[in-house]
């Protein structure tokens, strides 16, 4: 059956407070959750189509990691992409991120991993302390996307995903070198 959905999970990770919820949510259940509760992990399912095929992803919320909370090997091991949040008020929520990533490229012994860096809180720009050039310039170094979204206004958050879904895509199917090549004989 061609016609199958692909199944992809996703991690959602970052400092504490920085939306990773408030993303999920907004975009699992188009709501926005004010209220700050700890999440503990949840995890949320919903089927997104991309380039005409239909992807149940699962996306997995992670609890806030801090510099001491260690990634669990089970976020490592079956995760086909990475969501790192941070919030563009909070510096160190930016370099937390850089952390994580660390710690998810040392768990799966990969060089690069499918991720997307997210600046969340975009509504919340008159206590920026993260330049939207930083996150373009983290990004451009690990070769990912970047994008600045709020939870709270719904902006991006979908497209997050679809960037996510893309990278996972171009890194199980990478282009073949011989498409173009023609042979004389």
């Amino acid at each position: 059956m061609s016609n199958q959905a692909k199944a992809r999970r996703i991690a959602v990770l970052g400092s504490r407070a920085v939306g990773k919820s408030s993303l999920v949510i907004q975009f699992c259940e188009n709501h926005f959750v004010d209220s700050y509760y700890p999440t503990i992990e949840n995890t949320f399912t919903k089927t997104i189509k991309y380039r005409g095929h239909e992807y149940v992803v699962e996306i997995m919320d992670t609890a806030g990691q801090d510099e001491y909370s260690i990634l669990s090997s089970h976020h490592a091991s079956s995760v086909n992409g990475y969501v790192l949040v941070y919030s563009i008020a909070s510096r160190s929520s930016f370099d937390m991120i850089k952390i994580i990533r660390d710690k998810i490229l040392d768990f799966t012994g990969l060089e690069t991993v499918p991720c997307i860096i997210v600046g969340n809180k975009s509504d919340l720009n008159i206590q920026r302390q993260v330049t939207l050039e930083e996150g373009k310039e983290l990004a451009q170094q690990w070769a990912c996307p970047h994008i600045e979204t709020s939870a709270k206004h719904n902006e991006n958050v979908a497209k997050i995903f679809d960037m996510l879904i893309a990278s996972i895509e171009k890194a199980n199917n990478p282009p073949s070198e011989e498409k173009n090549a023609c042979s004389v004989m």
